[in-house]
């Protein structure tokens, strides 16, 4: 039977539309089956199937009835028709019956399809895969530093986002500048944290991580490498201090008392980064008792402090790299020559890679160069020896030292560990001195203590043949490895850059 449809169907917006429209379609079907029964394809095939095609496909079924409507209108026109009349369904007639037909199953399958689709789409643009890699060289920093981080199996989306459709609208109306700005390649270099309009952290990383749930002390064994021609070892024994010294104290003590549900923290800072921080108030829940303390050596007017955000502490104050965190040279060499990537029997390796980790580069590619070319040049011209006898152990050093680059520094963003401040610790950055400093005092002389034995004990510490210990709970007094005791006055940030030992 031939088909018969209404009459202002047969003009080309219509046919454009039609034609447009069904090779979106198909094309849909098809890259759908690939990904599914194939198990092929990539980000960017995720982005066409779910977002571009749909787009094309919406496009062109609304060119069809634009194209019927507009030669109707130029039909009336040219027979001078000046009454309105509205469009008239007689399903007697079959060419009305037939363009009916074809319209509900055609709308039931469109809303079928549409459903599956929006479906998928919300999936896709809340996967890692998407959040990752879409916007590839813009992301590229964020995404390979969660891969190797803690909650690497953790979506993006879990902490960025959170449950609830009220932080998915207003995410995605924020991402509508990051695509702005990625289009138009207006993105800043490297990308500026914190992020003011993300989700409180006790919304998100309190889902897994919660108070209630005590978590007691906890053994840590750090080893470094001097920047000595042995490379020689020193390590540190600590005894993290993270709640109480028994489960029954819970909370009442140790590094996660700031977040005891009894207890409010609030701070002003008086920077973006939140480093310098000038005013602190402790409250006490339970008694509803309050001290202020503010840095002696920062004092500030009183209007100026009233004109600062007041932020309550949570956990993202000091976790402020939970996955996209990049360590500095210091901490990336040592954990690779620990493992053996980084052999520790190459003379002088540790201070030749802390050098090449030093340097700006353009590119990554570049770096990849310099540090190849650098290591050949230096055992060369100082170890020739070792060039003829042990190369082996230079290429490994090339290829561990590489690695551990293109995981951690990022030319390309200008994204490296000076980059970003991180809160936990108190070596490369301020950290938790930027209260425990002994320099924020209340009015009635009450101290927010910079002893180092608040949050940890030292058990052990020094070169293994020679490692000074203490019995169970005891702590030994912090020795530097030069012997020097200028720490005893002096911030640890005020000589370690990120490049030292």
């Amino acid at each position: 039977m031939k088909i018969k449809l209404p009459h202002s169907t047969s003009n080309w917006t219509s046919l454009v539309g039609a034609t447009i429209a069904l090779i979106s379609f198909f094309m849909i079907i098809f890259l759908f089956a690939i990904t599914t029964f194939f198990n092929q394809g990539s980000s960017y095939l995720g982005l066409v199937i779910y977002i571009l095609l749909p787009g094309f496909l919406v496009v062109g079924l609304i060119l069809i009835p634009i194209g019927m409507f507009l030669k109707i209108k130029k039909e009336k026109r040219l027979k001078r028709e000046e009454e309105f009349k509205w469009p008239e369904i007689n399903l007697n007639d079959i060419r009305h019956r037939n363009a009916f037909i074809i319209f509900a199953v055609g709308t039931a399958i469109f809303l079928l399809i549409s459903a599956i689709g929006s479906y998928e789409a919300f999936h896709y643009t809340e996967s890692v895969e998407f959040c990752g890699k879409t916007c590839h060289k813009v992301m590229a920093p964020e995404y390979t530093a969660y891969q190797s981080s803690p909650h690497a199996r953790v979506a993006c989306v879990e902490c960025h986002v959170g449950t609830g459709a009220d932080w998915y609208v207003k995410s995605k109306l924020s991402g509508l500048y990051q695509v702005y700005a990625v289009t138009l390649g207006s993105y800043p270099k490297p990308i500026p944290t914190p992020i003011n309009n993300l989700r409180p952290a006790r919304e998100t990383c309190e889902e897994c991580h919660w108070p209630e749930k005590f978590y007691d002390r906890t053994i840590r064994l750090e080893k470094h490498y001097l920047a000595d021609e042995k490379n020689s070892e020193w390590d540190i024994n600590l005894s993290l201090k993270i709640g109480g010294s028994h489960s029954a104290q819970g909370l009442q003590e140790g590094i996660h008392w700031h977040i005891n549900p009894d207890v409010v923290i609030e701070y002003k800072a008086a920077d973006k980064q939140r480093q310098k921080i000038p005013w602190v108030k402790f409250t006490n829940l339970r008694t509803g008792k309050s001290i202020i303390f503010e840095d002696q050596n920062n004092q500030m007017k009183r209007e100026q402090l009233d004109s600062m955000e007041t932020r309550v502490m949570d956990c993202i104050d000091c976790h402020d790299r939970p996955s996209h965190n990049y360590n500095p040279p210091a901490f990336f060499v040592n954990n690779a020559i620990t493992a053996g990537t980084i052999p520790v029997e190459l003379p002088m390796i540790k201070s030749l890679a802390m050098e090449l980790c030093g340097r700006d580069y353009t590119s990554t590619d570049t770096a990849m160069i310099a540090i190849r070319d650098g290591i050949k040049s230096f055992y060369k011209e100082k170890y020739p020896e070792i060039i003829s006898d042990k190369n082996y152990l230079v290429n490994k050093a090339i290829i561990g030292l590489q690695t551990e680059f293109k995981k951690n520094i990022f030319p390309e963003m200008k994204v490296k560990w000076n980059a970003y401040p991180n809160n936990i610790g108190h070596l490369e950055f301020v950290g938790c001195f930027r209260c425990h400093n002994n320099n924020h005092k209340s009015t009635s002389g009450e101290v927010i203590s910079r002893n180092c034995n608040l949050c940890h004990d030292i058990n052990a510490q020094g070169s293994p043949d020679s490692l000074q210990t203490t019995t169970v709970g005891n702590s030994l007094e912090f020795r530097h490895p030069d012997g020097d005791d200028s720490w005893k006055e002096a911030l640890c940030v005020d000589c370690h850059t990120g490049l030292n030992p």
